[in-house]
């Protein structure tokens, strides 16, 4: 889909549809009232009458709306009955009208939806906003099916329509941001619904050298089982023995900012298939596993936007990268294996495999000097139990790197909530036999699993995403959702001074 800025009036720029905002009670957006007025006040008259739901999100196609205007169509787009709406409101109307517009059968589009009222946003965070939502409809995961599903009818072209040269710049720079960001969405959601026979670690390796052809800004490298046996990664190594396919620890860089400048490195958790080991899980949605590598796929994601932007900071993606199975030489609970940084962990449930690949590479990372590590994983069932499949799970040993990524949430409309991480959590991963235990010895799993990754990454400022309610979804909308490279992004680009937020 191809995305372009238009400079004019509503009544003057010519398309297949024009989208426009309507409100309760009988308020038209200013495009809608233009339109209305060179139409003769058929939409004036349809609100009357009752015909057009104005509630948040709904939308009413209006056919061959006459002569004299100059689209084929006009999609209304309730607003609700508040003047200036909130982020989320905006998000909702913006989404509603990029759906209805696949079923419109209109190639191309004029969106008027940037002279809506939000509060404390911007136009470029609108059409930031426009841009992610259209993509996020457009998209189809069909790789593997052997008859194109694909509607014939599909829209081709949106156009942002804007007055003056001053919006023009504004909304086109939001649209390449807009972009940047739906394209790593698009990344990250096409690796997480891949299935695990066709998203291995080695397959993953391939993506990121992929990924350098496309940017050359990148610099990849990968690390085979044997750099990692001689740097000491027992704990991410003892994951990968039950599986055939060989365990990879991708790093990718991106050198933007200032040779000096040290590095914001992300880090995100790539089991491509988690069985849960010899604690073997039950069968019944065990397919939902391939996306047990969402975080993985996110850091691939916000990489490939921040390269796109070419944003002026450094950046470091880490993905540790293997298959937990069961099989003969599969860690066993009760084992006790060492980690990079010497610590011994002693494996009461090989279903808590994430934290024992994230520990190595939490510990690997400091040869980059970072600036913060943030990693991100589907690490938890228990933040499901918290939070829904509403917000990321947020903790961290650095509080104002915590409270930007709250602030990046609220921005972005990507949310996290932060939990504590407090001693007294720490305390349930004493074991008999090792230095720790992988699992603590009570309730607040999410916490406890922070408390765990805690313990590599003392040497510098860190937080963690747990992403186990967000990265995917469900029954009949099954798929990854891109999350949380919006919040990511956010962040990034606040860092860069980049911000249309």
């Amino acid at each position: 889909m191809d995305f372009n800025v238009k400079s004019g009036e509503a009544d003057t720029l010519r398309g297949a549809c024009a989208i426009v905002g309507v409100a309760a009670p009988r308020r038209l957006s200013a495009a809608a009232s233009r339109l209305d007025k060179i139409g003769g006040g058929r939409i004036a008259a349809l609100l009357k009458s009752g015909d057009i739901d104005t509630d948040l999100g709904k939308t009413t196609l209006l056919h061959n709306p006459g002569e004299s205007v100059p689209v084929g169509r006009i999609l209304l787009v309730g607003c609700g009955k508040n003047k200036q709406l909130s982020p989320k409101e905006f998000l909702t109307v913006a989404g509603a009208a990029a759906r209805a517009l696949q079923n419109t059968g209109a190639a191309d589009a004029l969106a008027y939806l940037t002279e809506l009222d939000v509060a404390e946003r911007g136009l470029g965070w609108k059409a930031r906003q426009i841009v992610i939502a259209a993509r996020a409809a457009h998209y189809r995961f069909d790789e593997f099916k052997s008859r194109d599903k694909t509607p014939k009818a599909r829209l081709k072209r949106l156009t942002l329509a804007v007055n003056g040269r001053t919006q023009h710049n504004e909304v086109k720079a939001g649209v390449a941001r807009g972009l940047a960001i739906a394209n790593g969405m698009e990344l990250a959601r096409t690796l997480g619904n891949r299935p695990g026979n066709r998203c291995t670690p080695g397959d993953l390796a391939e993506q990121a050298r992929q990924l350098k052809k496309t940017h050359s800004s990148l610099k990849v490298e990968v690390l085979d089982q044997k750099a990692m046996e001689k740097l000491g990664m027992g704990a991410l190594l003892s994951v990968a023995r039950g599986s055939r396919q060989a365990p990879k620890l991708i790093v990718m860089e991106y050198r933007g900012g200032k040779k000096s400048a040290k590095p914001v490195v992300l880090v995100g958790k790539g089991v491509t298939f988690d069985s849960g080991g010899i604690s073997l899980k039950p069968g019944k949605g065990m397919d939902e596993m391939k996306f047990d590598m969402c975080g993985a796929a996110s850091v691939f994601g916000c990489m490939s936007a921040v390269a796109e932007l070419g944003l002026p900071i450094n950046l470091v993606g880490v993905v540790p990268a293997t298959e937990n199975l069961p099989d003969g030489d599969a860690s066993k609970p009760g084992d006790i294996v060492t980690s990079m940084s010497g610590q011994t962990i002693e494996i009461l449930n090989t279903d808590a495999e994430g934290r024992l690949i994230l520990c190595d590479a939490l510990t690997y990372v400091r040869k980059f000097n970072p600036d913060v590590v943030i990693d991100l994983a589907t690490l938890t069932g228990a933040c499901i139990v918290a939070l829904g499949h509403e917000a990321t799970g947020l903790l961290g040993n650095h509080q104002p790197l915590v409270d930007a990524l709250l602030d990046a949430g609220e921005n972005s409309c990507d949310r996290a909530w932060q939990l504590p991480l407090w001693e007294e959590y720490d305390e349930q991963l004493a074991s008999n036999f090792a230095d720790m235990a992988n699992i603590g010895n009570g309730g607040a799993g999410t916490i406890t699993a922070a408390s765990f990754l805690a313990r590599f990454t003392r040497d510098y400022r860190w937080a963690h995403l747990d992403i186990a309610g967000v990265a995917w979804k469900s029954g009949g909308e099954k798929g990854a959702t891109g999350r949380p490279v919006p919040l990511l992004m956010q962040y990034l680009l606040a860092r860069s001074g980049k911000s249309d937020a």
